[in-house]
């Protein structure tokens, strides 16, 4: 909003002004607006130790309320900002708040979900990011009509609203009986399982979830032990599916897309158009994923995902090679048409592959000893590398121009690869089950399964005295 550029950015909004720099690329490429975007990414980084500490201490729940009011302070500061500052510091309990509730969400829904529509349920959290999107996006152009310069006020302080139904919701939810279980709270864990599933017959299930507590307590250094060989198949996985998700470009289709219905000749609604357009295909992708995830499976949605994305990036960037000089504004009626068909097919094939499934499988692939540690990397690795492409991705923009479509689908090829030959499939297989049937039949994983790391240094393994005191 020019007015908010404006008070806290009129190096920015000098540019955007200027009719001499008309350049569509490089608007916007501006260190202090690249860091007021990031510092949210750093802070909710460092939040995420914290976190995972008081999710394993503390509970899921607590750790839910915490980020609630870390959102609401967030709130507060920025709606309130007279300077910068201001600004920023509200911005680094917003992210505060991300940090505390990536780790808590994911792993609360995973652990209160049936082992039959855990997928759809986790996904669900992806879901409900994308139809937050949508709502913003709808209430940034509402607020933008707004004269007499206080839009912006308006639009930063109705975040107050989700952050008030968290901490809420946060209160009114049960703990999950994993994590009561895991501090000891066994009557507890047992009555809250009962309620969640709806049924006495919970003795198998309970019991399981005790052995599997049991067997987290001889876990002395969670963070340690993620770092152990068996340990490194679920490590690389996650590291690789968070560096992935952003590699895919979707920030840089995101943020261009009303540039790029601008440019088509959608006029001063563009973003309107762009933010309703996307956000709907966003919301209605991630429900086929909510459908098919359990079905399918994970590879397939991922695979086919793969093809549509790389193909539909590789159109945009020879459209705007060929059509769109870097201030031109004028694209020929049909290319423009195109070049929205290919935003939204790629769009709708992130929605139901890379976006949630960047999420789930992480979630459900560490066993409970390594999980809240497990959870911390996934989500510490997603905010640094989102990190890195708020930092960099203006100046990529400006420097790149066009050729940024083609470096990221070089990267959906990439990433296609790896889910072909290193991804085991997880659908419809309990957490506790995952290292027996999954990594121990990979054949690339199965090499890191040994039961016997503690082999001592003087023996071999192989020798039959050396095997028989491993065990």
């Amino acid at each position: 909003m020019p007015d908010f550029l404006e008070k806290f950015f009129p190096e920015v909004y000098g540019k955007t002004q200027d009719p001499n720099l008309n350049s569509n690329y490089c608007k916007y490429d501006n260190q202090n607006l690249q860091l007021f975007t990031s510092s949210l990414y750093l802070a909710g980084l460092i939040a995420t130790f914290f976190a995972s500490w008081t999710t394993r201490r503390l509970g899921r729940k607590p750790t839910m309320l915490i980020a609630g009011f870390f959102f609401i302070l967030g709130v507060v500061l920025n709606a309130a900002a007279q300077d910068l500052a201001m600004l920023i510091i509200g911005r680094i309990f917003l992210g505060c708040g991300v940090g505390f509730a990536n780790q808590a969400v994911p792993l609360f829904l995973s652990e209160i979900a049936p082992t039959r529509i855990r997928g759809g349920l986790n996904i669900l959290f992806q879901l409900n990011v994308t139809v937050g999107i949508l709502f913003a996006n709808l209430v940034n152009y509402g607020t933008a009509k707004i004269k007499g310069g206080w839009g912006w006020r308006l639009s930063l302080g109705l975040a107050g609203i989700p952050a008030f139904l968290l901490t809420g919701g946060a209160l009114l939810v049960l703990e999950t009986p994993n994590s009561l279980i895991e501090r000891g709270r066994l009557d507890e864990g047992k009555s809250v399982l009962r309620k969640i599933r709806g049924t006495d017959n919970i003795e198998p299930e309970f019991l399981e979830l005790v052995e599997a507590s049991r067997m987290a307590k001889e876990v002395k250094h969670p963070f340690r032990n993620l770092l152990k060989r068996r340990n490194w198949p679920q490590l690389s996985i996650t590291i690789a599916l968070q560096i992935f998700q952003q590699f895919t470009g979707i920030n840089a289709i995101m943020f261009y897309a009303p540039v790029l219905f601008d440019t088509v000749g959608f006029g001063s609604d563009a973003a309107l158009y762009s933010a309703v357009i996307i956000g709907a295909v966003n919301v209605l992708s991630t429900c086929v994923s909510i459908y098919s995830v359990d079905k399918v499976g994970r590879r397939m949605l991922l695979l086919e995902a793969g093809v549509q994305m790389f193909f539909s990036q590789v159109v945009i960037a020879i459209i705007l090679g060929v059509k769109v000089t870097d201030d031109s504004n004028d694209l020929h009626r049909g290319y423009g048409i195109l070049v929205v068909v290919m935003v939204c097919t790629f769009v709708s094939a992130f929605a139901w592959s890379w976006g949630p499934l960047g999420w789930l499988i992480p979630s459900e692939t560490f066993p409970l000893e390594t999980r809240s540690a497990g959870q911390s990397v996934t989500v510490c690795v997603n905010l640094i590398f989102t990190f890195v492409m708020a930092q960099a991705f203006l100046s990529m923009l400006c420097t790149l121009k066009f050729g940024i479509f083609l470096f990221f689908s070089g990267w959906v090829f990439i990433m296609s690869i790896f889910v072909v030959f290193l991804l085991p499939e997880t659908k419809n297989i309990p957490i506790e089950e995952m290292t027996d049937t999954v990594w121990k039949k990979h054949w690339f994983w199965k090499r890191f399964m040994d039961d016997n790391e503690e082999v001592p240094a003087t023996g071999t393994k192989g020798d039959p005295l050396t095997e028989k005191w491993a065990h």
